[in-house]
């Protein structure tokens, strides 16, 4: 079967859940910089999705140092993203059944060198061609970029064929808006329905419903 689709996936709060490793990282680094975080834990989550820069500056850190954060925060979670990192529920599903009808990839802001293994140990990076991370391109999500990085690898365009993003939270939905994709908002990570629904009209529950409602368009 030719396969006419293309499913680019958002990775955390859309297929995996990563917010222990996330959240605890970050408190490892506040503590090994010296810094006091004021702010509460759900402060944190807000942020998710963001490249780790700006996660650091909206959280206060100021602007000339987060980069010394960054750079502590990815020596921690190369140790302990693995152990702290699940699938999320009927993920597994949801890549069984596009992958019978449509081609996929991944777009996402985490860095590729840790996503890799940290989907190889999940065994699920043999459902994509592709992985898009923060190292591929100069402007992550709402950027429209990785979604063209993403498309340029897997050497396909909206005139052959119908390309769709789905994602937690709204840098996935504006990037997909801006690239002139179909982006589909799923509730199960960090977003509100009430957020998604200022930029997509399609939201669900989840990633499986995401796909069944892909299947059927």
């Amino acid at each position: 079967m030719i396969k006419k689709k293309i499913i680019l996936f958002d990775l955390d709060g859309t297929l995996i859940d990563s917010t222990e490793a996330i959240v605890g990282t970050f408190l490892y680094t506040f503590e090994k910089m010296n810094f006091n975080f004021s702010k509460k834990i759900d402060d944190i989550k807000k942020v998710i999705g963001y490249p780790l820069e700006i996660m650091y500056e909206k959280l206060g850190v100021p602007k000339n140092n987060v980069y010394d954060f960054v750079e502590c925060y990815k020596y921690r979670y190369r140790e302990i993203s693995i152990e702290q990192t699940i699938l999320l529920d009927d993920a597994i599903d949801a890549l069984k059944l596009a992958n019978s009808f449509a081609r996929l990839g991944v777009v996402t802001t985490k860095t590729t060198k840790y996503t890799i293994p940290l989907l190889e140990d999940m065994d699920i990076m043999k459902y994509f061609e592709v992985i898009v991370g923060r190292q591929e391109v100069i402007n992550p999500k709402p950027d429209p970029e990785p979604i063209f990085k993403a498309m340029e690898l897997m050497n396909v365009t909206k005139s052959n064929f119908d390309i769709f993003m789905i994602g937690d939270t709204k840098l996935d939905l504006i990037a997909a808006k801006s690239a002139d994709i179909q982006g589909i908002g799923v509730l199960c990570g960090y977003g509100t329905e009430e957020e998604l629904k200022h930029y997509s009209s399609i939201i669900m529950q989840n990633s499986l419903e995401a796909v069944q409602k892909i299947s059927d368009l």
